[in-house]
């Protein structure tokens, strides 16, 4: 039987970029039909944006989706801070996908203990709920950032933290499987970098570059739902997994999307809490990481819920410094993916499904 067959899926953070595109996917059947979705968050109004456009869907490809979800998905206004709300949510779940954060560096610099509240205290309430109330969830996967690793902002500490709150949850509920999914930068994504450069772009510039050396891992957001997936189907208890992805200088990006266009580049400096590069698994984790076909996989640091000893460890850290992109081949992933600023029709589309 496929794992989510039948499954009762709850979806925290539901209505953001990730969480949209994951419900998508999972109305798509790819791992089962599930019993039902919940989408839980606090904003009423992008849980009306998401009804209605699965209600006024009319082509034929999405006749699957829009059929199941006048079946399956549900809504639930409510707060990962707040226990209420996740103990309500986690009921009635089998499944919890935890895709809730506080996601932007500079946001979490200015407001550190908000992104506590978010990423920290959001993922102790599910687990709390789930052990204080003695609920038979089967699994839970926290999404994570290549910024939890080896922290230097507030948005990664709070993530690494998220990252330990589930791997310790095994210990306590060794019917439930808890792990984690980490990863890069999410193209397009709502906050990130290329709809910043799209929209200097057509208002004629200047293209703002923090430092022309910062380099980026980058995957789409149906590869990040990739990685949740893969995890779902094969991951053990407290496992952690990591997408093999391209990495590219933001600088490459920019000149990649400003093409031949007149446009001025310039120098701003790295923002509060940013990395010159990125790290997906530390020198620290590389002897608890092994391959697992398309990804890593780090095995818990807590030895008593290590599934797998490890006889081919990593060698190195994975960093976005390592195998750069080069230019034509960024060009061809960014046309690709309908990102090139002239394709306006295909990013306008992406935009409002961002919204």
């Amino acid at each position: 039987m496929l794992p989510l067959e039948d499954k009762r899926i709850l979806v925290t953070g539901g209505t953001g970029s990730l969480g949209k595109v994951l419900v998508r996917r999972l109305l798509g059947a790819e791992l089962g039909k599930p019993r039902q979705i919940i989408v839980l968050s606090r904003d009423e109004a992008k849980q009306h944006d998401m009804r209605l456009s699965y209600m006024k869907r009319e082509s034929a490809t999405d006749e699957i989706i829009y059929e199941n979800f006048r079946e399956l998905l549900t809504f639930r206004i409510g707060d990962v801070r707040d226990f209420h709300s996740v103990s309500g949510a986690v009921r009635q779940a089998d499944v919890v996908f935890n895709a809730a954060a506080l996601k932007q560096v500079p946001t979490c610099e200015y407001f550190p203990y908000e992104a506590v509240q978010t990423n920290i205290t959001g993922p102790e309430n599910i687990v709390r709920a789930i052990r204080e109330l003695d609920l038979p969830v089967e699994l839970v996967v926290g999404v994570s950032t290549d910024k939890a690793c080896k922290p230097v902002n507030v948005m990664g500490m709070t993530k690494a933290i998220q990252e330990r709150v589930f791997i310790r949850a095994n210990l306590d509920r060794p019917a439930s499987r808890f792990l984690c999914v980490r990863y890069g930068n999410v193209l397009a994504s709502r906050g990130s970098v290329i709809p910043l450069f799209h929209d200097q772009i057509r208002k004629g510039g200047p293209v703002t570059i923090t430092d022309p050396e910062m380099t980026r891992f980058l995957l789409s957001l149906d590869d990040a739902v990739d990685t949740i997936f893969a995890a779902v189907k094969e991951g053990q208890r407290g496992e952690t997994y990591i997408p093999r992805i391209p990495a590219a200088r933001v600088v490459d990006i920019a000149t990649a999307l400003i093409g031949d266009r007149a446009i001025e580049t310039r120098i701003v400096g790295i923002r509060p809490g940013e990395k010159l590069h990125e790290i997906l698994i530390s020198e620290e984790e590389i002897h608890r990481t092994l391959a697992r076909g398309s990804y890593y996989i780090i095995q818990p640091i807590l030895p008593e819920i290590q599934s797998e000893s490890i006889t081919s460890p990593l060698q190195r850290e994975y960093s976005s410094a390592d195998e750069l992109m080069p230019a034509a081949q960024l060009h061809g992933m960014l046309e690709a993916r309908g990102l090139l600023v002239e394709q306006n029709t295909v990013f306008d589309e992406q935009r409002e499904l961002l919204r």
